[in-house]
């Protein structure tokens, strides 16, 4: 039964002591923070003194391991968890008592990266004892048979006992695993529930009363057809799944760092995004347009705002020129390590300053990879076609590269030249490097050819980003086997709650295996054969059992799968920050569904959430409360923190109480003749379902005792419209509403 009437008492209690448990295994993407933020400047800045390169480390302290790290020096730890911004290395950096480095204070921005590392618990995966002289010798060959650099295997769905009740093939790929562990899969939720889940999954929106109905009371076998079908052709799938892209992307509409300009001109690359997805842009072009849509296709505007891509992460707009050559190879490294985790699932970013520890990514590697982008640099081109104005935010390919001279005001120009770095250090470059490609993910030299030429024209060399473009797309000896492997599989979690692959942007030796293997080669296999399209995935996936299964109790398969690898039930899932908030927005009747053009930073705007400006310092509270990201870097899978905080805001925020008045308008303006049948219609608007008998009960109940105390200080018509606000606000501060169900 549905638990809404609860004390705030109780509310805070429950909340706060179900604490998230810890993985035992590193954050990827706090490895690729440790990695490209404080790694590089541990070697630059400190490791002379503190690290096994120094005779005798300074002050007892080593800082090249974990181990060391933790144990601090002679003047103690380092840092306590408990109290981060009193911690002996922010003292130290800042220049607060101890000043180290003591050549000179690190830049600001480069202190606010490791605070942040501070508040991630330090995560680090330095380990056992370092020895600067020590190499790791890449196999190529061995390092091509891990399984997600393999090519696909398109298999066959296996057959299943009960053969009739499965006739889609993903049913069978699950099935079979659990007919084999004596297992089956939970009971169907009924057909309020998968409306609900149907309409959240695919456009982010709650269903109507009229669609709720129409769908229940459809007979038709079609019917869940229909449903997914007009879903996915709505325009709102756009926003709702571009919202997704935009957390990989790590797109924001400012600079970051401590001055955090503005982009006024950034958003044309989220509309490119979502008008992308609603026309179903085959996906391989929509990776193509990103990396080069400029070179691909100079003449289109929207190609030429998908390179937004590129140029999304934090830029470092005044610089003093001893830091212009680190911040031009911050850059390169922004742009290929979220190309690759966002599209490959390879954390290439850590082969920065060494050869990649766990992956078979040389160092030379990194560096021939990132020099696909020397030429690459942002800026505001004049475009048509451009929603609120004309200029956009794009990458550009020039000759000399330009940065602003914060010493002098004026702009400083330097080499589009790439070289290997010895340690990452930009202070000490060597060889000039040339544009390549992993080895690991290059299945025939010859295919260098392919990518690098203009068709026949053998003398016709193309970009390197267009090169770039090719491999990454070609199946047959590129890399375009692994992008259809990540892209399927964050398909997956998002519909599902579970992604075959655990950790859906680290698809490398750390990862684990697939819960399914073969089930992730059909879908990639799949969604080749299909042109690349993503829609008939979706649908695929949304036609199955397995997704209109229900969270159900079983002890047997709690005992041999407490995890839910095997799929046995749907997971518990609580909606993202926009989707609450958008729902909230709806249920008002208030929501302005204008698509397109410049967001906004005030939160009392009634667009959609994804037209919410993104500026990096200056975060939405509502969304940050319920764990949006902070477009520092690529996030693959947002995490969901049960705090007690979120339950005081739904229950005090003035907006959220704005929103439950205008609901409870619109539910007045349907004439509900009887508290009983306001309750009913609140209950289809907010939860997509009528209320049980004991809800309707306890919700005339609670109206009741609401109207009598309004009685008290307003007139009968305004306590009346009290009691249904109470009403409303109640099912919008409920676990139901913010939960897919």
């Amino acid at each position: 039964m549905l638990q809404i009437l609860r004390s705030l008492a109780t509310i805070i209690l429950v909340l706060a002591s179900s604490g998230a448990s810890m993985s035992a295994d590193l954050d990827p993407s706090h490895v690729q923070f440790f990695e490209t933020k404080i790694r590089p400047v541990l070697v630059r800045r400190c490791y002379k003194c503190h690290s096994t390169e120094a005779k005798e480390a300074h002050g007892q302290l080593r800082l090249d391991s974990r181990d060391n790290v933790l144990r601090g020096g002679e003047s103690g730890k380092l840092f306590e968890p408990d109290n981060i911004q009193e911690s002996l290395l922010l003292q130290a950096i800042r220049h607060e008592g101890l000043e180290m480095p003591p050549d000179g204070k690190l830049p600001e921005r480069v202190i606010k990266d490791f605070e942040t590392w501070l508040k991630m618990g330090a995560p680090d995966p330095r380990e056992g004892t370092p020895d600067s002289t020590a190499t790791r010798a890449i196999d190529i060959e061995e390092g091509r048979k891990l399984w997600a650099y393999r090519p696909l295997t398109n298999p066959t769905p296996p057959e299943v006992e009960a053969a009739a009740e499965y006739p889609r093939p993903i049913d069978r790929f699950i099935v079979a695993r659990l007919e084999a562990q004596g297992l089956s899969l939970a009971p169907p939720v009924d057909r309020y529930r998968f409306i609900r889940r149907a309409y959240f999954d695919l456009i982010g929106l709650p269903p109507s009363p009229k669609e709720i109905e129409a769908f229940v009371e459809d007979g038709d076998s079609q019917a869940l057809d229909k449903v997914i079908d007009h879903l996915l052709a709505s325009d709102h799938y756009g926003e709702r799944w571009g919202r997704f892209w935009l957390d990989i992307a790590r797109f924001a509409e400012s600079n970051g760092y401590e001055r955090d300009e503005d982009r006024p001109h950034a958003y044309p690359y989220r509309d490119f995004v979502i008008k992308a997805l609603n026309q179903d842009m085959p996906y391989d072009d929509f990776v193509r347009l990103q990396l080069a849509g400029d070179l691909l296709d100079p003449e289109n505007p929207q190609a030429q705002m998908a390179t937004g891509f590129l140029v999304a992460g934090v830029k470092n707009e005044l610089a003093t020129v001893k830091e212009f050559q680190r911040d031009r190879y911050d850059e390169l490294d922004d742009m290929a390590a979220t190309m690759c985790t966002a599209m490959l699932g390879v954390t290439i970013g850590c082969a920065r300053c060494h050869d990649h520890k766990y992956d078979p990514f040389p160092q030379r590697d990194y560096y021939r990879l990132i020099s696909a982008f020397g030429q690459t640099q942002s800026g505001n081109t004049e475009l048509e076609g451009i929603t609120g104005g004309n200029l956009a935010y794009v990458a550009r390919d020039i000759v000399e590269r330009e940065l602003n001279n914060v010493d002098g005001g004026n702009k400083f120009s330097i080499s589009t030249d790439v070289h290997f770095l010895v340690r990452g250090n930009p202070s000490a470059p060597q060889e000039l490097v040339s544009p390549a490609f992993p080895q690991v993910l290059m299945r025939a030299q010859e295919g260098e050819k392919r990518w690098m030429t203009r068709g026949d024209e053998q003398v016709a060399l193309v970009s390197p980003r267009v090169a770039l473009a090719n491999w990454i797309t070609d199946v047959e000896v590129g890399a375009g086997h692994l992008l259809a492997r990540v892209i399927v599989n964050r398909l997956w979690l998002q519909h599902m709650g579970h992604s075959i692959v655990a950790t859906p942007s680290d698809l490398g030796t750390r990862s684990g295996q697939p819960s399914h293997p073969q089930l992730l080669d059909w879908l990639a296999s799949e969604l080749i054969r299909n042109d690349w399209r993503l829609k008939p995935i979706h649908r695929a996936i949304m036609r199955t059992k397995a997704y209109a299964q229900g969270y159900a109790e079983n002890s047997v398969a709690e005992k041999h799968d407490p995890e839910n690898h095997l799929l046995w039930r749907r997971p518990l899932r609580r909606l993202e920050a926009e989707v609450i908030r958008d729902a909230m927005v709806a249920a008002s009747g208030l929501i302005d569904l204008t698509m397109y053009g410049p967001g906004s930073l005030d939160e009392a705007t009634l667009r959609r959430s994804v037209y919410l400006t993104v500026k990096r310092t200056r975060l939405i509270p509502f969304l940050q409360l319920f764990d949006a990201p902070d477009a520092l870097q690529s996030e693959g899978q947002r995490q969901a923190t049960t705090v007690a905080p979120q339950s005081l805001l739904l229950l005090n925020n003035p907006k959220v109480r704005h929103y439950a008045e205008n609901f409870a308008q619109r539910i007045e303006r349907l004439q509900a003749k009887s508290i009983d049948e306001s309750v009913t219609k609140a209950f289809l608007i907010a939860l997509a379902r009528p209320p049980s008998q004991t809800e309707q009960e306890q919700l005339r109940a609670f109206v009741e005792a609401s109207i009598t105390n309004a009685k008290k200080l307003l007139p009968p018509d305004n306590a009346q419209h009290v009691g249904i606000v109470d009403l409303c606000h109640v099912l919008l501060c409920s676990n139901e509403f913010v939960y897919v169900e």
